[in-house]
């Protein structure tokens, strides 16, 4: 666990570079690699796929919340998903005993930091200008994408903060 005494992203101030409108984003982000990282310590790679009681196990939850976040700032680029984010995405869930903890944790990292400094370029003049989800072009909004980022990154991070711990402690 986290020592009490460190404060959550958010209480820490402001992510260097990122738009004021924004912080909220990088706060929600940075803060889910935060707990991640301290939810798998213990974990190993025979618990990474599995689902006490059917709930999602933590390598879908790590390989969703990468991919998550690619898709969602790809459309807040106004860009459709390449190939291999539409590869990425039919793969997610699927147990590979090949994937390692190490190696989704650091997907998972590169994925932040890119979306960080796309948080850092994003021009907050832009925010409600209109955007595209899917192959379906559902109409959003450039805040849509990247708010929905951040929640989705939380409710699946909390998730798999559960499970973890569901592991780790079956008693519980």
């Amino acid at each position: 666990m986290k020592k009490a005494t460190e404060p959550e992203v958010w209480m820490r101030g402001p992510v260097a570079g990122v738009p004021g409108l924004l912080q909220p984003v990088a706060h929600a982000l940075l803060q889910a690699k935060e707990d991640i990282t301290d939810a798998v310590k213990g974990i190993d790679e025979q618990s990474l796929w599995q689902r006490p009681a059917g709930v999602a196990s933590i390598g879908f939850h790590l390989q969703h919340i990468t991919g998550v976040i690619d898709r969602m700032f790809t459309y807040a680029q106004d860009l459709p998903l390449s190939e291999q984010q539409l590869s990425y995405l039919a793969k997610e869930g699927l147990v590979d005993p090949t994937v390692t903890l190490e190696s989704l944790l650091l997907q998972l990292e590169v994925q932040l930091q890119s979306a960080i400094s796309q948080l850092c370029s994003t021009d907050t003049d832009q925010l409600t200008a209109t955007r595209y989800l899917g192959r379906k072009r559902i109409p959003t909004t450039l805040t849509g994408l990247l708010f929905h980022a951040a929640e989705h990154t939380q409710r699946h991070t909390g998730q798999l903060l559960v499970t973890a711990r569901v592991l780790l402690c079956p008693s519980f």
